[in-house]
C-alpha cells in the first residue's frame, strides 16, 4: 500500500556561521495535503523551502520525498524527482507570452539543450491549454507576460511548475500583492490542484490560511513551535504570544 506520507523531514537542521537557521525540525506532509507553514520573520520559513529543493545544504537530518533522500541529491535532481518551487517573486519570461512562457517550461524544453530540439507537438498544445485555463488564463494566451498584472504573473509562474506535473509544489507567499478577489480565486487555484498532489505554502495572510489549509505548522527560532488545524493554531497560547498577538 502507499504510503499516505508523500514528504517525511526529520531531525532536520542547518546552521549559518553556529546559527541554527532550522533546528531539529520534524515535519510531515501528506499527499494531497494543503500545508500552510506561518511564523514571525526569520523563524526559518523560507529556509526550510530551500532545504527541501536543495538550494541550501543541510548541516544534518533527513528529507526524505516518496523514497528518496533529498539531501544527497542536486537542485535539478530534485525538480525531476518531483519537486516544484516558487519563489517570493515571479520569475516569468515577461518579453515572451503567455503561451510560450508554457511552452518553455514543458519538460524537455526547460535545458538550453531541451528547447534546440523541443517540438511543440499536439501534446504539447493540449497540456498547455489546460493549464492555462486552470490558471484562469486562457483568454491571454498571446499576451506579452510583462503585460498581465501582478497576480496574473503570480498564476503563471505556478502554471509553469503545473506544467511538470510535480507531485509536491511549494508556494513562498503566493498571495502578497494581490487583489481581494485575485486572493479568492488563488484559494481556489490551491485547493483545485492538492486533488492530485500536495502544496507547501508560505504565508502571512491569515484569511488567505483560514481558506486554504489543511493543517498548519508554526515556526519560531527554527523550531516547531506549534501545528494542527488553524482554530487550533489560533488559540494556542505560544502561539498568540509570539506571532499572532504582535
Amino acid at each position: 500500500m502507499t504510503s499516505p506520507i508523500l514528504l517525511a523531514i526529520e531531525d532536520l537542521t542547518v546552521s549559518f556561521d553556529g546559527f541554527k537557521a532550522v533546528d531539529g525540525l520534524n515535519l510531515y506532509v501528506e499527499r494531497n495535503e494543503v500545508r500552510v507553514v506561518i511564523g514571525p520573520n526569520g523563524a526559518g520559513k523560507t529556509t526550510l523551502l530551500d532545504l527541501i529543493c536543495g538550494k541550501t545544504r543541510a548541516s544534518s537530518g533527513s528529507i526524505m520525498f516518496k523514497n528518496t533522500e533529498l539531501t544527497k541529491l542536486a537542485e535539478n535532481q530534485i525538480v525531476k524527482a518531483g519537486v516544484g518551487r516558487k519563489f517570493q517573486t515571479p520569475s516569468i519570461y515577461e518579453n515572451l507570452t503567455v503561451r510560450e512562457n508554457l511552452q518553455l517550461s514543458y519538460p524537455g524544453g526547460r535545458t538550453v539543450f531541451g528547447s534546440l530540439f523541443f517540438k511543440v507537438t499536439e501534446k504539447v498544445t493540449e497540456r498547455v491549454r489546460e493549464v492555462a485555463g486552470e490558471i484562469f488564463l486562457s483568454d491571454k494566451l498571446e499576451t506579452s507576460a510583462g503585460l498581465l498584472s501582478h497576480g496574473q504573473k503570480q498564476w503563471l509562474e505556478i502554471g509553469m511548475l503545473l506544467i511538470q506535473d510535480p507531485e509536491l509544489l511549494m508556494l513562498d507567499e503566493p498571495v502578497a500583492g494581490m487583489s481581494v478577489s485575485e486572493r479568492e480565486a488563488t484559494a481556489d487555484l490551491l485547493r483545485r490542484i492538492s486533488n492530485n498532489r500536495s502544496v507547501i505554502v508560505i504565508e502571512h495572510d491569515m484569511d488567505f490560511v483560514k481558506d486554504i489549509a489543511n493543517k498548519v505548522t508554526v515556526l519560531h527560532q527554527g523550531k516547531l513551535l506549534a501545528e494542527g488545524k488553524m482554530e487550533d493554531v489560533q488559540n494556542n497560547e505560544k502561539v498568540i504570544e509570539v506571532y499572532l498577538g504582535h
